[in-house]
Order: C-alpha cells, then structure tokens, then sequence
C-alpha cells in the first residue's frame, strides 16, 4: 500500500486534441503503442489519402496515449520527444499531464506496473461485451501521487537503476557470444592442424543407405497429410546448429510413414537445412531415430567404421575450407541454399578414427562449459528481468 495519497487521473491530466484532416499526397507519421508498458513505436506512413480516418490527432513529447482495445493489456504509454509530430487515429485518445500536478515520467514508469494495468482491465470492462476504455473510465484510474519534486527524484532514483540493468542485460548477452566465439575459434584452430589431405564428403557416405538423400518431393509429402500425432516429421525449422529444435514437429500417420521408410533418418545422420542459413546442419540424437525428414533437408548418412559423425560435423560448422567452398558455390544463385552436389562435394581434411574421437571429445566438453555458463546466463537473466518490476513496486509505495 502506497504510504502518497491515491489520486485520480481526471485531476492531474486533460484530454487534448490537435485535430488534422487528412490531405491526400501528404504523407502522416503514425505511431503505436506496445502491450504491457513497453511504450511507443512508430508505425509506417500513410498518405492522406489512404487512411479511412476522416480526422487524425497530432501527438507531443509527453502526451499520454491510451489504446482503446488493448489498454486492458497494458497498451498506454508517453510520447517521447522523438516521436513528437506523429499522428494517431480516434480509437488512441490523448492526455496531458498537469505539470504543476503531475512529472511526466512519473507516468511513463507508472505504465509499467502490474496495478496500473489491472485497473485498466478493471475499467475496460462493459455491458456491450467489447473491452474497450472509454476516456473518461480512464481519467477514473487512481495513482500514488507525491508532491512534484518527490516524484522527480523517484524518477531518476528508477532511471538510474533501470539504466544499471539495461548494462547488466548488454554484458550478458556479450558473455554469451562471445563464450560461442571462443569455441568456434579453438575448433577452427584444431580442424587447421590437420595434416591429411582433403577429400570430398562423398567420399565417407554410407554407401548402402543411399549416402546423401534429399526429402520426399511434392505430391510424395504434402502439408495435408500433417497431423497432430503419429510418426515425426523434421522440417527446415528443426534443423538447428545446436542440435534438432523440436518444437513446432509435425507428423504423419504410420500408414504414410511406411510409404517414406526411404527418408527416414538414423541416429548420426547430419541433416542440412536446403535453404536460409547457407550450411546450417545438425546431427540426429538418438531420439529421433526412425523420424523422417521433408524436402527442405538433405540427410547424409555417414559410413561409421571409418568416420565419426560429430567429427564431420564440427568440420561442417567450423573448418575455414569448408567455409571458403560455400561462400565460392554459392555466390551468385538465385536463391542461396544447398542442393545434394554441394553437400557431397564439401572439403573435409579427416584423421584416423580415434584422433577424429580424441578431437570430439575435446570440443563437445568445450561446448559443455559453454553450455553451462549459457544456462546461467539464462537465470541470471532471469533475475535482471524480475529486477524492474520490484523496483518500481518499491518505489510506487514510497520505500526507494
């Protein structure tokens, strides 16, 4: 509980309108605004002409902007000085704060509270059934008001410690690419000192599953036949240089999937994605053994008594010739991706059986580490992401 009184909007802001008919071949700056108190965007120009709008609002630096359908979601923000100019429609009603009253920052992080949005909920509540504000159920909203020089410097006591965890959110995301950087570099330094010759990847397939198989093609596998369970199907999004992301996965029925037996995957198959990142290629856990694959992906399979799947696949992601041959293949297509001659094509250097092992080894327990700081990076962020809401908590019942 607020130890300030609890005052009503209608006394501390004022609707305002700064009405614009629309002139055909004049181009509007419009603006919109974000859920849950994350402010004001700028939406794309329109010309007078467009808008079925007979009459827009000009908007100022330090308007408050209310989203009629989505208030209840927290849509309200300030209008910060850069977007000044811009226009909204009727369905964004406008205020002003009283500045004798009201410091208008003191709104902008008020935005940003659970209990402003709950009341905002509470007032978009009506007998027609639509959840929409009206403004003057706005102006009913009640907010902890102490005098002008004590909201200013809450404001900037808030600011100062939201600008500390913006820095702590940008350091962590460095870590993170950085900790990424580091094993592709040791991995390119080790792939480096290889000394065996270079060979083509078609020259390690496993002859007797086909080596490289392209996915089903069009009548073969269409997106009628996806249902909502049954035997997997990976496609294109799956594919991940992490690892096989599974969410999203389609299926088919078994009766389908045993008319597709020949692109079923194995464990240690890699899987290509054929198109978006050049070279994007995961390798199939043992989970997925028997799931299938669609004509986005080209499956290879790998002839295990002579190479080591993961071995293959650390060269694909991180040998500098392999990088140099895709970017020589595929500059200049239409459309960049890979196809079946580019894939068994790829340079590989490879060692004998147990170096290429003594080589996974090392990297995988380096991706461990990586991965584990990763998940505390995560939690950590976390923390930083629960850290704003508790402040402005703290400091809207006056204990900052």
């Amino acid at each position: 509980m607020s130890k300030w009184p609890m005052v009503r909007l209608e006394r501390l802001a004022v609707p305002i309108e700064r009405p614009a008919i629309p002139i055909p071949g004049i181009s509007y700056r419009q603006i919109g605004v974000k859920l849950w108190g994350e402010g004001v965007y700028q939406r794309e120009a329109i010309d007078g002409g467009a808008t079925k709008y007979k009459k827009l609002s000009r908007v100022e630096a330090d308007d408050v902007i209310v989203n009629k359908i989505w208030a209840r979601n927290g849509s309200v923000a300030l209008v910060p000085t850069s977007l000044a100019g811009s226009y909204v429609s009727s369905e964004f009603p406008t205020f002003h704060p009283i500045r004798e009253k009201l410091e208008p920052r003191w709104v902008h992080w008020i935005t940003k509270t659970k209990f402003f949005w709950d009341q905002c909920n509470d007032k978009s509540r009506g007998t027609s059934g639509k959840n929409r504000i009206r403004p003057e159920r706005f102006l009913e909203i009640e907010i902890p008001l102490p005098r002008p020089a004590e909201q200013r410097r809450i404001v900037t006591r808030i600011e100062t410690l939201a600008a500390k965890i913006e820095e702590a959110q940008l350091i962590r995301g460095e870590v993170i690419e950085e900790a990424d950087r580091v094993v592709s570099i040791k991995a390119r330094k080790i792939l480096g000192t290889i000394i065996e010759p270079v060979t083509e990847l078609e020259k390690w397939l496993d002859s007797s599953r086909d080596g490289i198989q392209t996915g089903p093609f069009g009548a073969q596998l269409n997106s009628q036949e996806f249902q909502d369970s049954g035997v997997p199907v990976l496609t294109i999004r799956n594919v991940q240089y992490g690892g096989l992301d599974v969410s999203g996965t389609k299926y088919v029925s078994k009766d389908k999937a045993r008319q597709l037996t020949r692109y079923a995957v194995q464990e240690g198959d890699i899987l290509f994605a054929r198109m978006g990142t050049v070279g994007r290629c995961c390798i199939v856990p043992r989970e997925s053994d028997g799931w299938l694959i669609n004509y986005h992906i080209i499956r290879v399979a790998l002839n295990r008594s002579r190479v080591e799947p993961k071995f293959i696949h650390w060269t694909l992601r991180c040998s500098e010739n392999v990088k140099a041959y895709l970017e020589e293949n595929i500059r200049g297509a239409t459309r960049e991706g890979v196809n079946s001659k580019i894939v068994s094509s790829l340079p590989c250097r490879v060692p004998s059986l147990s170096k290429q092992r003594r080589i996974v080894a090392y990297l995988d327990n380096l991706q461990a580490k990586v991965g584990g700081l990763k998940q505390l990076q995560t939690e950590s962020a976390a923390q930083l992401d629960a850290l704003l809401p508790s402040i402005l908590d703290k400091a809207f019942n006056g204990e900052l």
